[in-house]
């Protein structure tokens, strides 16, 4: 590329052991040249598994803004190496121009029984690459029979998703399980460039999540006698590449909505909502990408893009329950001032979470939202990647839920 064909886009390394919960320390982080090999950066991750953030040459913000441009995207490889785990290498990370990139990589121990890793190959962007267009289904699916156990009266989001790996009647291809915010943020990292409109991310992401919560109510896989809750294949479901990085700017917007769904009045399920990419298959019902893109570009709010799509009675719906957590969100922000249970209950779970994550101090368990629960909840924030407020909101919440989840799940393997 020419300096003046050249943008800069931003990579951060995330490195773990058996989960989030199990940061690695020291571990050698190789970024290398996709095409030619020549390294570019070798890094170190500090005591949060985190490398610094990096700068990477990038093609021009306008590929990813304007359809049938050149390759909108570049790519790299990364390598990492730790002491007692097993090499592993990711090819094809991909870099948007002013996008920040993070790609995590958890590690197998050289002493475990399961096979070394094969390495990871990103595949092309569903933007850019040639994929097989979607299946029209119906939007609103027949329920399984209720026994009681079958049928939840309210969606719930799922602690984990079951992704198979291949069509549905491929028995040789994997499941892997994969926590629900995660799927949803590797989906949307997929499908839609973070280069877009914040509102057109949250129209598309929230499309994502009601396919996906659709899949999950109805037991629509299940039902028909297989194992999993979804595929990644485009003509069934959405694309998921397993082990791919995914993008700060739609993980952020993942984080605040990841229980919001669309439906219709009079009907309980989420919606099944497709979608398309609108420019080289154009799908007669559903949302299209890069149609909703140009709807931001000209100040549509998120539901309203929805709307233009899909009809102006659906609406937002909020999950209830989310599975997996010690403790549901109350509705209320917590901050300096705040007092109470759920002050106590963050303040236990970020000590827990310290004891893995060092750079967090230690905090008085008093139910007192002060100065020192602040720092501690900035920190944490920073690490990874909300926005640093040092509040505890609805995103804040779960994140921490989450870590300290994953931090208690080792601490019981001890």
């Amino acid at each position: 590329m020419n300096d003046a064909d050249v943008d800069t886009g931003y990579l951060q390394v995330n490195i773990f052991g058996n989960n989030k919960g199990m940061p690695i320390d020291n571990a050698t982080v190789k970024v290398t040249d996709y095409v030619s090999g020549d390294t570019i950066e070798e890094l170190r991750t500090d005591s949060s598994g985190q490398t610094p953030v990096i700068e990477l040459p990038a093609p021009p913000l306008d590929n990813s803004l304007e359809t049938n441009q050149p390759k909108p995207y570049s790519e790299y490889s990364v390598s990492v190496d730790a002491d007692g785990f097993e090499t592993t290498n990711i090819e094809g990370v991909q870099i948007l121009p002013t996008s920040k990139a993070l790609q995590n990589i958890g590690l197998t121990y050289k002493t475990s029984t399961e096979e070394a890793p094969e390495d990871v190959f990103i595949e092309d962007h569903t933007l850019w690459g040639l994929f097989p267009a979607k299946i029209p289904e119906d939007e609103v699916k027949p329920l399984p029979e209720s026994s009681g156990l079958v049928v939840l009266p309210a969606p719930v989001i799922p602690e984990y998703v079951v992704v198979h790996l291949g069509v549905p009647t491929d028995i040789s291809a994997q499941n892997v399980w994969i926590p629900f915010k995660d799927y949803v943020k590797n989906v949307a990292s997929c499908e839609i460039y973070s280069t877009w409109p914040n509102q057109t991310l949250r129209a598309n992401i929230t499309a994502i999540i009601s396919l996906t919560l659709n899949r999950v109510y109805t037991e629509w896989y299940r039902g028909k006698g297989y194992n999993f809750t979804i595929t990644n294949s485009t003509a069934y479901d959405q694309a998921f590449n397993y082990g791919r990085n995914i993008f700060e700017e739609i993980s952020a917007v993942v984080d605040e909505i990841f229980a919001t769904y669309i439906t219709r009045p009079n009907i309980r399920q989420p919606l099944f909502a497709q979608y398309c990419d609108g420019s080289r298959v154009v799908c007669e019902t559903g949302l299209q990408q890069w149609g909703s893109k140009y709807l931001g570009d000209v100040g549509y709010s998120a539901i309203n893009i929805l709307r233009n799509y899909y009809g102006y009675d659906v609406f937002y719906q909020t999950a209830d329950k989310v599975e997996g957590v010690p403790v549901s969100y109350k509705g209320v922000v917590l901050t300096v001032g705040s007092t109470g249970q759920d002050v106590r209950t963050i303040q236990e779970q970020l000590n827990a979470i310290s004891n893995n994550y060092p750079k967090i101090p230690k905090l008085r368990v008093d139910g007192v939202y002060g100065e020192q629960t602040q720092e501690a909840v900035r920190i944490f924030q920073s690490i990874f990647g909300l926005p640093v407020t040092g509040s505890v909101d609805y995103a804040t919440w779960y994140q921490i839920s989450d870590i300290y989840v994953a931090v208690k799940e080792l601490s019981e393997l001890t």
